[in-house]
């Protein structure tokens, strides 16, 4: 469990108290009600704690060097199976295949997006935080967020479409059909509880909370993402129907042919139809910005080549050492595949503007690129 300052625990106690005061709004259950995404954002700001929930990846903040996955569920007998991953783009990776491969596939692919999350972020490690909630109370859990233990995996039972097992740490259960991966929590000893009081009339509290504010004039100019908030970019090859990364060029541009290439020097692609849509979103080539990475260290970067096409470093090598070495965790001058991405369920990412020179990237799920290009007309 995490050490917590004790002005922070107050601090989230009360605005977790408070928030689930209002649950009348939305339920008629003795047991608060809490919107996950609400959690995550309490959670961030009574401790300080980076809020990832844009990020595709298996944490949904980070306190320090801890990744933080934020679980809310009702408490029930303190022994219920939960979400924990879903692998609905990957089925074609165990359709088929035995019991026991099955679960193996599911579980390294569940590992492989934990350590990744870890590397990208450079986190220490994970944590599952757990707001659990019981009729007029909210308590709170923390364990550890482990990995799967292929080598002990046992006590496999498949029903028509479902498969339970145990790793000699947690039992899991696999759906099939969703391609649902769920783990019991056994809650047992809370770090501490929050007594809630349920308002009966929260539309009243509302209305007195609002009379007690001042006006705040707002403007009709609706700010959008065509003012150039962030864009997303591809990871693989943009031409064509075939999703592929380019054995020669992008994020295995060390593989080009010509003059010898240092095995770190990569680009991320930008699209012609980038630029065209977000005139001036970067700045123009050759100009030097600063470039964020999720782990919160910053890269010398910018846009080169004819067309401003590539998203690159300097020195170049910086870039390759972040995404392939670091990121990727792979050795030198192995390729960088699709398959590769599509295991973590990443293909793009989103490049953020943070301030006039400084900007920050991160992961995006598999589609995100292709739901991008869609909400723009491409």
């Amino acid at each position: 469990m995490l050490l917590y300052v004790n002005e922070q625990t107050a601090t989230y106690s009360k605005m977790l108290r408070n928030t689930g005061s209002l649950s009348r709004l939305f339920s008629e259950s003795e047991s608060p009600y809490l919107v996950s995404r609400s959690v995550e954002n309490i959670y961030c700001e009574a401790f300080d704690a980076e809020n990832l929930g844009r990020s595709d990846c298996s944490a949904d903040a980070k306190y320090k060097n801890v990744g933080i996955g934020l679980k809310t569920f009702l408490h029930g007998n303190g022994r219920t199976l939960q979400k924990v991953a879903e692998f609905n783009r990957l089925s074609n990776l165990y359709r088929d295949k035995t019991t026991k491969e099955l679960i193996t596939t599911v579980a390294q692919l569940r590992n492989e997006r934990i350590e990744f999350t870890k590397r990208a972020h450079e986190m220490d490690e994970i944590i599952y935080h757990c707001v659990t909630r019981l009729p007029n109370k909210i308590l709170i859990f923390e364990e550890p967020m482990d990995l799967i233990d292929i080598k002990n995996i046992k006590s496999l039972k498949q029903s028509s479409n479902t498969i339970t097992f145990e790793d000699g740490i947690h039992e899991y259960s696999f759906n099939i059909t969703k391609s649902t991966l769920y783990k019991r929590f056994i809650m047992e000893s809370p770090m501490f509880e929050i007594d809630v009081n349920i308002l009966e009339h929260p539309y009243l509290a509302l209305e007195n909370l609002q009379q007690q504010m001042p006006m705040v004039e707002t403007s009709s100019n609706i700010v959008g993402n065509k003012n150039g908030e962030y864009v997303i970019l591809p990871l693989f090859s943009d031409r064509g129907s075939e999703r592929n990364v380019p054995e020669r060029s992008g994020l295995n541009q060390w593989n080009a042919k010509g003059r010898p290439r240092d095995p770190n020097e990569i680009y991320i692609p930008i699209p012609k139809w980038i630029h065209n849509v977000f005139p001036g979103f970067f700045p123009a080539r050759d100009i030097s910005f600063n470039l964020q990475v999720p782990s919160g260290k910053f890269l010398d970067a910018k846009v080169c080549q004819d067309g401003s096409k590539a998203l690159m470093t300097n020195p170049n090598k910086a870039l390759g050492e972040w995404l392939l070495r670091e990121v990727m965790d792979l050795n030198e001058r192995e390729l960088l595949t699709y398959e590769m991405l599509e295991g973590l369920d990443i293909d793009s990412v989103i490049v953020t503007k943070q301030g006039e020179n400084t900007f920050k990237i991160n992961f995006c799920e598999i589609g995100t690129y292709d739901n991008f290009k869609l909400e723009n007309d491409i």
